[in-house]
């Protein structure tokens, strides 16, 4: 079974490749804006099923020669107080810091999972509390320095440099990377799918 990934996530690639899995990789177009009232899982879910409805349509002629193919979308917030994305510019990774500092926040990823042939659409989330340490200004300014914030949900990568400031992890640390791998395994499981048993070369498709 193909596995078709809507996301050109290095970290999400990366952690199929670990898996041994070469996924197809599609790229969405996507406006990640959420207008509507939502709290933090529910804005997960939404943006997962807008990236894998994004990809939907090449996901369909892939499907036309392989049905069994499956599509897999993912998004990642992290909340305390309120919802933090990406940050746009390094000064507002430096506020995200600043504001996550000392302070137990949570992280949440929305899943869509999409098969065509067999005819599935699962949406789900799953949490993760992460505490940060009292770090300095100094070491924020020093981590932001590295490049490493400025494309993750809160501004830190918790694999990363930003890792000696986590004090305690309640939850899947895989969720915390953007991608609850245990978890997509038990939903896939639940309706008859092994996901080590699937896995094709990669490709890509901007």
């Amino acid at each position: 079974m193909p596995i078709i990934l809507a996301s050109g996530s290095p970290r999400r690639i990366g952690m199929l490749h670990d898996m041994g899995l070469r996924p197809e990789v599609l790229i969405p177009e996507v406006d990640e804006t959420v207008r509507l009232p939502l709290t933090p899982q529910q804005t997960v879910m939404c943006l997962a099923l807008k990236k894998a409805l994004a990809a939907e349509a090449q996901f369909k002629l892939r499907a036309q020669a392989d049905p069994d193919a499956l599509l897999i979308a993912a998004d990642t917030v992290v909340y305390a107080e309120k919802v933090m994305g990406k940050p746009a510019t390094e000064e507002e990774a430096f506020e995200m810091l600043c504001f996550l500092r000392g302070r137990t926040h949570s992280v949440y990823s929305g899943v869509c999972l999409m098969g065509t042939a067999l005819g599935i659409r699962r949406v789900f989330f799953c949490t993760t509390h992460v505490k940060f340490s009292n770090y300095s200004d100094e070491d924020i300014r020093n981590y932001i320095a590295t490049g490493e914030s400025m494309d993750k949900a809160g501004a830190y990568a918790i694999q990363g440099g930003f890792a000696p400031y986590v004090e305690s992890i309640v939850g899947p640390r895989d969720n915390v990377i953007g991608f609850p791998l245990d978890m997509i395994k038990e939903e896939l499981n639940a309706i008859g799918i092994s996901i080590d048993d699937t896995g094709t070369g990669a490709s890509e498709t901007e």
